[in-house]
């Protein structure tokens, strides 16, 4: 006989008592295995009134049932018909990486016929990276803080060999490479005492900054090393989120008429109150001047990379999911991002796979949820993002998407810690992701790794640059096989 505990479930209670049914879950299914009892029969007319009724709902519930439909199956996306399997929140599993930095002459590992060398170093925390109209190429230094409770929390997880530590640099670089041989000759410290920043963009004569809470406009000329006039905050944001989602993205419309800006969710699965997430998990659009706020997209857990399609116009965003429901449970995705429309987060996944954790809170939204292009695999920690414009590197590279993949923590093992890329054609993406620079793991079953991607950038010569933050390098890749 079963015991009444976590997974009983009540069906009848009355006032002389109460039937509990006790479930037994195995294999993704429910069995109903027995129930026991508690009530006073003073007279056949309570066993009638109150026995009967809840045998009758046992018999009922005792036919095995598979688990609700909605939470596994197959997902028809522009690359693959995806797996999803039944969430798993009971085996979640936890593997911190160890960061022990690249030795000296060790570098990623490209395919062939590509070099890659290291275009800047010995600097904390370089996250993203944009390029000026006169070449010049501006790089944030920023990381995550951690309270002191946090820290000692962090130490015992592991999690804290895993990052940059300490109080975030919160400056930007600009480096110049006036030769273009791939080497910068000169560096300065462009812009400081920020709050951690990580989008940057240029508009005409102003430069754009975001911060953790708000967005800032600078007054910029062209081939400057420093600015030195106040900036304007023209647009506040909530500042910080659920594990490292305090990044805020940038990027503009080709005419400059709208800016873009990325905004993590504040919680893992809305656990905290959904009224903390306020202008979170969203995409939101601006006027350059900071005006015309609005929400373009919404249900993007943590989207951080975004870049234009260069076939089709359209925009496009890398976005990390939800944590906790097993080592293959919530893909990070690529996709394009259609305007007003919905992406799930917290409710649901691709498409109307409902997450246990919200189950029926909002089944309008699980309906409306879209399916994303591109899985990346679970737990990638997809960040970077930037398509292939140029043609230096070979045909199969050209229209399509490069992602830094920071690298899983919420898994049984490492996954990610590389740039992707992902194949298009004719505007849509042509199959699956696949590893294009790889090495930052140096010892899987360990967890050790030499370094792990964030950000990525073609410039202007064609080449790709990578931001690997925990090792302070900004990595080049450049096709270079006659």
């Amino acid at each position: 006989m079963c015991h009444y505990g976590k997974y009983s479930s009540k069906i009848r209670s009355e006032a002389k008592g109460t039937v509990f049914v006790t479930i037994d879950r195995k294999n993704d299914r429910i069995r109903i295995c027995t129930c026991y009892l508690h009530t006073e029969i003073s007279n056949p007319k309570n066993m009638k009134k109150y026995i009967l009724p809840s045998l009758l709902a046992l018999l009922a519930s005792c036919k095995e049932k598979k688990a609700d439909p909605s939470q596994k199956g197959e997902v028809a996306t522009q690359t693959d018909t995806l797996k999803l399997p039944a969430p798993d929140e009971k085996n979640s599993k936890n593997k911190f990486s160890n960061v022990i930095g690249w030795p000296a002459g060790k570098a990623p590992a490209a395919p062939e016929g590509f070099t890659v060398t290291r275009f800047a170093e010995k600097i904390k925390s370089p996250r993203n990276m944009i390029q000026g109209p006169n070449g010049d190429i501006f790089v944030v230094l920023s990381n995550s803080e951690r309270s002191a409770t946090e820290k000692v929390k962090n130490d015992i997880s592991g999690k804290s060999d895993a990052e940059v530590g300490g109080k975030s640099a919160n400056r930007i670089l600009v480096y110049r490479d006036a030769n273009k041989d791939g080497i910068p000759e000169s560096s300065s410290v462009f812009l400081e005492n920020l709050n951690q920043p990580y989008g940057m963009l240029i508009i005409k004569d102003k430069f754009y900054v975001a911060n953790t809470d708000g967005v800032w406009m600078y007054p910029y000329t062209t081939g400057e090393m420093k600015i030195t006039q106040p900036g304007k905050k023209i647009l506040s944001l909530p500042a910080g989120g659920y594990n490292n989602h305090w990044t805020r993205n940038l990027i503009a419309t080709k005419d400059q008429s709208k800016i873009y800006i990325s905004v993590g969710s504040g919680s893992n699965v809305g656990e905290n109150g959904m009224e903390n997430e306020v202008k979170r998990a969203n995409i939101l659009e601006i006027n350059p001047d900071g005006s015309g706020e609005k929400i373009y997209a919404a249900g993007l857990r943590n989207p951080v990379g975004m870049s234009w399609n260069p076939s089709t116009g359209e925009l496009w965003t890398v976005v990390n999911e939800r944590d906790e429901l097993g080592d293959e449970l919530v893909p990070d995705y690529l996709t394009s991002v259609k305007k007003d429309q919905f992406y799930g987060w917290p409710y649901a996944y691709f498409g109307n796979h409902e997450d246990p954790r919200r189950k029926g809170e909002k089944p309008d939204l699980v309906a409306k949820t879209i399916v994303p292009d591109v899985p990346l695999g679970s737990h990638t920690a997809s960040l970077g993002l930037d398509f292939y414009r140029a043609s230096q590197f070979p045909e199969k590279y050209r229209n399509g998407a490069f992602i830094g993949q920071h690298g899983s923590w919420n898994r049984s093992s490492l996954a990610g810690y590389q740039v992707a890329f992902v194949p298009f054609a004719n505007g849509k993406a042509s199959g699956s992701y696949e590893p294009f620079l790889t090495g930052f793991i140096a010892d899987k079953e360990k967890g050790d790794v030499y370094g792990r991607p964030v950000g990525v950038l073609q410039t202007n010569d064609g080449a790709l640059l990578v931001a690997d933050d925990v090792s302070g390098i900004v990595w080049r890749v450049a096709y270079t096989k006659k």
